[in-house]
């Protein structure tokens, strides 16, 4: 039997209602969610369980999805389950931190609110874009792009689906060209900022100003970093990574490429929605994902995971 891997969805994910199972019928997820209102200094719960205008803004979206993941796997945890290695797709990244015990929660969600809210500040709005590019491979959309100055790939998600950011006029631009190039569609996304991107490098400056007295810990479970698509296995990487991150290309493609060639075989996204199970079914059919985002999915995550 191969290696398992816990993924974790970014933003995007979030919805209202998220989690509300786990806290009704978990006091370990409870705790969780009891745990970061009082670190964050606002209800956790009424952000995540009711319908509010503040769950889609950046400051407030990246605590509540690693609240409710780590409120997830909490409980997955309890029944004594472990991977192999674990990753997430931009913030989820922390949750795999929180996942492999590198950080703990109590940091990981006190650092994404700092993260969130200068990513928020880091652009004026409307003056950065972000745009899906569907149905055309990665290195065609490189080929197009990297002749544009103001704008990037910003997420490399699965084969058919790259997601370019920057400047709005050069995302415009871009998009044009593509289609031109041979793109299906360009989606423009309903975001407040060109996530990914250099017009982001100071944020992930003042990032590093945050995670500087965080305290890590060794972790014999490694997790793949979305910058390299590698393993990381010291500490030592880690904050420079979470830096750069903010501004770099979220390589997941390749990181999921990667965790199969090292003998990953069964997925298991913890966190709200399917998105990731979505990208894994598209780099490769040789896998399988399992998703664990109510509190019935847990009933059948033991046969899953051959126990």
């Amino acid at each position: 039997m191969g290696k398992i891997a816990y993924i974790f969805p970014g933003q995007g994910a979030q919805k209202a209602g998220m989690g509300k199972d786990f806290y009704e019928n978990s006091s370990l997820s409870r705790e969780i969610y009891e745990k970061s209102s009082d670190l964050l200094g606002f209800s956790m719960e009424e952000l995540c369980f009711e319908e509010n205008d503040r769950l889609d803004i950046t400051e407030y979206t990246q605590a509540a999805l690693v609240t409710t993941s780590v409120a997830m796997l909490a409980e997955i945890e309890k029944m004594g389950f472990q991977p192999d290695v674990a990753a997430g797709l931009s913030l989820g990244e922390y949750c795999a931190l929180v996942s492999c015990k590198a950080m703990t929660f109590e940091d990981a969600v006190k650092v994404v609110r700092q993260r969130g809210i200068l990513m928020q500040e880091a652009v004026p709005v409307g003056e950065g874009a972000m745009a899906a590019v569907l149905g055309m491979t990665a290195d065609q959309i490189d080929q197009v792009v990297n002749g544009i100055d103001g704008v990037e790939v910003a997420n490399y998600n699965c084969p058919g689906q790259i997601v370019i950011s920057g400047k709005t006029d050069s995302v415009e631009k871009a998009c044009a060209a593509l289609k031109e190039a041979g793109a299906k569609r360009t989606v423009p996304l309903k975001v407040s900022g060109p996530f990914h991107s250099s017009m982001l490098k100071t944020a992930g400056q003042k990032l590093g100003e945050v995670l500087e007295p965080v305290k890590l810990s060794d972790h014999s479970i490694p997790y793949v970093t979305n910058v390299t698509a590698d393993y990381v296995e010291g500490t030592d990487q880690i904050k420079d990574l979470l830096v750069r991150q903010v501004s770099s290309s979220v390589r997941w493609q390749q990181s999921v490429e990667n965790m199969i060639a090292a003998g990953v075989d069964r997925f298991v996204e913890i966190g709200p929605g399917k998105t990731l199970a979505s990208f894994v079914k598209k780099i490769s059919r040789e896998v399988s994902v399992y998703n664990v985002n109510t509190w019935d999915s847990l009933e059948g995550l033991g046969e899953y995971l051959g126990r």
